[in-house]
């Protein structure tokens, strides 16, 4: 047994990785012997004398590269978490050796020919739905991935992969790189005029980290510059931070458009010589959408209903701007300054009024408490799990009915240097077969919340709480799987489909009885008051029709990179600017939108981003049952944890969602959410 922890089966609990143990030199060795140990049991497969059936081709493929995908998922999760020069240098070496191992798998012709036979004898094979998922997404994969093409193409296709997995972690490192390298030191305590304690407190915390004492220090992490751009009344520097954000990666050393040029020509390439017209009906054959059309029909429906609101909410803005400033002139960094002054008059609250009552610890204990409730688990906090940074905690859950183990949940919530920005969940392991046992996952939620201060405890505002409800929402996802593949299990379902288990979890936030839970002063203990409560709630669609275009004109975006020829494209901004033209509500004054997107060209959400809005669609319809039924109705959330997130990908989910639902999700439910057309009546 090598003594690489990396190729190691831990000795923790669940098999979780030894962060302890794993040192940046174990990757490589690690990957390239479990390249080495899969290709072997690939060999094993081909070379089998026995006739191909489902065990001995279909499930051996699905377990022979098990050793490569815990080192795989350790990397990738760490580049992301951690980063650091050292790991993206590793990227720009393991992606390539991964992706030619890829390419070597999945352009083998005998080992197709092994699938394409069982394939072939699906009908007489009495499989159950989820074999015949995994069957059909295995011989899938393989056409899609080029197994039908000629040597010549084969080859093209390869060096299209080996090129790509490079691209991404640049582009991502990219944007990290250009934010890192933006800083804002005020040393004028007037500059800092309008800003709540809580975000004048921050910079000094860091100002005095970075050796500036007596100074305050603004970043373009979101903790920092979003209460800057939401509270500062200087509005010379609220513009300053605001292109300085805007203008990530783009124009600087860190630039990202030859690389962002690249990956749009390469996928569209990928797409042609798979037989698609472009990326995005490549990507959208394996969606709940199907087709670009579709989509932009989508688009198109939702722009129809958040156009003239979004109008109609700027004009409101401008009027309420000159009325309280005389400005004449509304720029894009004054949007969040007085649509948060204006949400103060119209509601009498303001989002900071929510910190003192969202002290993170307790939140997150409110939290789990909440799946607790909804799905009868339990919530241990545990110190048998080493970590990868010291603000990392870890927790372990069992079901309450009969202490049988659930999982492993990692949670990282603080932002540090080399980290992508954002939120989101991973896992370091998918539930499911591994070494020959259903094992059950390693999963974790990463989070850049407002980070403790001297003797202030980390205090979130109610967007930071959404946010953790929708990660946990995901994680959930993850964690409650109960099927007997990886591939199938968790969050790996269609990419429109996978937004509505975390999406759902937000409407929770804004419910008396959910935040009653755990939201208490954090001086005094005094449970948040009625209310507040209630002006949040009224204030629930406020500017939706700003947020709902924008959310539609990135999806838009995202469509016209990927649903077209890009080799004419020369110039990101002035492209962007085309795609949006019918959008965009102001010209654009900064940097263009594409060179930071990380969703799309360093995630996964290439022609894909509209799955935000689709879901929510989803996640409307879902939850007006639980108003219906009951915000904690046993029957409702018993059959949706046994029909939604036990499930994974074994089904599709249109099944899926009827099965729970009793019928398909109705398309005004969102709009309805958003009072853009009135409320069914009871």
């Amino acid at each position: 047994m090598s003594d690489n922890p990396l190729l190691q089966i831990s000795d923790l609990p669940n098999h979780a990785p030894r962060f302890d143990a794993i040192k940046i030199a174990h990757y490589l060795p690690a990957m390239e012997a479990a390249i080495e140990e899969a290709r072997g049991n690939i060999e094993a497969i081909k070379s089998s004398a026995d006739a191909p059936n489902f065990e001995n081709t279909i499930v051996a493929l699905e377990n022979a590269s098990e050793t490569l995908g815990q080192v795989s998922s350790v990397f990738y999760n760490q580049l992301s978490a951690s980063g650091g020069d050292e790991l993206h240098a590793l990227a720009e070496k393991i992606g390539p050796i991964s992706a030619a191992f890829s390419s070597d798998v999945m352009l083998d012709e005998d080992l197709f020919a092994r699938v394409k036979i069982v394939y072939d004898a699906r009908e007489a094979l009495e499989l159950t739905p989820e074999q015949s998922m995994l069957l059909d997404e295995t011989y899938k994969d393989f056409v899609r991935s080029g197994a039908l093409l000629d040597e010549d193409k084969k080859k093209r296709l390869r060096e299209i992969s080996e090129e790509m997995s490079v691209l991404s972690p640049t582009f991502m490192n990219n944007v990290s790189k250009s934010a890192e390298s933006f800083e804002m030191i005020i040393k004028d305590e007037a500059d800092l005029s309008g800003l709540p304690d809580s975000a004048r407190e921050s910079a000094a915390h860091a100002a005095t980290e970075k050796g500036h004492e007596g100074k305050w220090l603004f970043t373009l992490d979101y903790p920092s510059f979003g209460p800057f751009l939401q509270y500062a009344d200087n509005k010379d520097l609220r513009e300053h931070i605001w292109r300085a954000f805007r203008n990530r990666a783009y124009g600087d050393e860190y630039d990202n458009c030859e690389t962002l040029l690249k990956i749009v020509n390469l996928r569209h390439e990928r797409a042609n010589l798979l037989g698609y017209k472009t990326h995005a009906h490549y990507v959208l054959e394996k969606r709940m959408a199907e087709t670009p059309e579709a989509v932009l029909s989508f688009l198109e429906t939702l722009k129809g209903a958040y156009k003239p609101a979004a109008e109609k909410d700027l004009e409101q803005l401008k009027n309420f701007a000159k009325d309280l400033d005389s400005l004449d002139d509304l720029k894009p960094w004054d949007i969040g300054y007085y649509s948060e002054k204006l949400k103060q008059k119209l509601f009498e609250f303001s989002s900071e009024d929510f910190r003192p009552y969202l002290q993170l610890d307790k939140v997150l204990d409110g939290c789990f408490a909440h799946f607790s409730r909804l799905f009868g688990l339990r919530f241990e906090a545990s110190s048998a799990y080493p970590v990868w940074h010291k603000d990392v905690k870890t927790f372990e859950l069992y079901n309450a009915a009969d202490d049988s183990f659930v999982g492993t949940l990692y949670a990282d919530f603080f932002p540090r240097k080399g980290k992508k920005p954002g939120a989101w969940m991973t896992n370091y392991r998918a539930q499911g077969l591994f070494n020959g046992t259903v094992e059950r996952p390693v999963t974790a939620i990463v989070c850049n919340f407002t980070k403790p201060t001297g003797d202030k405890p980390s205090l979130i505002t109610h967007g930071e709480l959404t946010t953790l409800f929708h990660e946990m929402g995901h994680a959930i996802h993850g964690l409650l799987s109960n099927v007997t593949y990886r591939s199938l299990s968790g969050v790996s379902v269609l990419w429109d489909f996978v937004e509505l288990p975390s999406q759902v979890q937000e409407n929770w936030c804004y419910e008396k009885e959910t935040l009653d839970s755990f939201a208490a002063h954090y001086e005094t203990g005094e449970k948040i008051p009625e209310a507040l409560v209630e002006k949040l709630r009224k204030s629930m669609t406020f500017m939706v029709g700003w947020n709902g275009l924008r959310q539609v004109g990135l999806g838009t975006l995202d469509m016209a990179w990927h649903s077209r020829d890009p080799s004419g494209i020369t110039d990101v901004a002035t492209f962007e600017d085309e795609a949006k033209k019918d959008i965009s509500l102001f010209p654009r004054l900064a940097g263009p939108t594409s060179a930071s997107f990380n969703h799309i060209f360093a995630g996964g959400y290439s022609a894909g981003y509209y799955s935000y809005k689709w879901a929510e669609v989803l996640d409307a319809d879902a939850f007006e049952l639980f108003l219906e039924k009951g915000l904690y109705d046993a029957n409702t959330s018993a059959k949706y944890r046994d029909e939604i997130l036990s499930r994974g990908g074994s089904e599709h989910p249109s099944v899926l969602y009827r099965r729970f639902r009793g019928r398909d999700a109705d398309p005004e439910a969102l709009l309805r959410r958003e009072g853009l057309i009135a409320k069914k009546v009871a």
